[in-house]
């Protein structure tokens, strides 16, 4: 298959899902390998973001995804008469730096790191759709577990949670349902 048609199989299929595709599907179909997937997708992305069209291909995690250029996020908004979302709030970047860090984690535990309820605040989060339940914790009373999303990957302009940067000296953990906290080492 000619370089030309991945290309354009990849475009076709992203623009069509309007969520992220995930590459090894997008291997699978096309009957390559994932590397030659991401070989074609990188070109992509290089191309529309040097030609400055109003399209994006990012990378999330192991999926690809077309989202609008963000510098035309302005045009885009008032064409669709959208509003701007509200921006978070202090308690929701620490109750999404919590789960964002620390993933998969408990409602319980982000209160224990935080020191106050947050359940309000994780409900918003989930209605966003910046974290999304995963599961129960194998632990008295099966809590529910969080993780960040795809969206949030999105909103925070990075690929992966590896892109996140380091936390301070500092390392928490939890043990039997209590938290614990030591230094790292310099």
């Amino acid at each position: 298959m000619e370089l030309r048609d991945l290309e354009g199989i990849i475009e076709g299929v992203l623009f069509a899902s309007g969520e992220p595709v995930a590459i090894q599907r997008l291997s699978a179909v096309m009957g390559v390998s994932e590397d030659v997937v991401a070989d074609a997708a990188a070109r992509i992305a290089d191309r529309l973001a040097f030609e400055r069209r109003g399209i994006r291909l990012v990378k999330l995690e192991n999926a690809l995804q077309l989202c609008s250029a963000p510098e035309y996020s302005d045009y885009i908004r008032t064409a669709l008469e959208t509003r701007k979302p509200p921006k978070l709030t202090q308690t929701a970047l620490e109750v999404l730096a919590v789960v964002a860090y620390f993933q998969p984690v408990t409602r319980a535990f982000i209160e224990q790191v935080r020191g106050i309820d947050s359940s309000y605040t994780v409900g918003v989060l989930v209605d966003r759709g910046l974290i999304e339940p995963c599961g129960h914790a194998d632990a008295p009373g099966r809590p529910v577990i969080f993780r960040t999303t795809k969206s949030f990957l999105r909103t925070f302009g990075i690929s992966s949670l590896e892109e996140l940067p380091e936390l301070p000296s500092q390392e928490l953990s939890e043990e039997d349902g209590q938290i614990k906290i030591s230094q790292k080492p310099q």
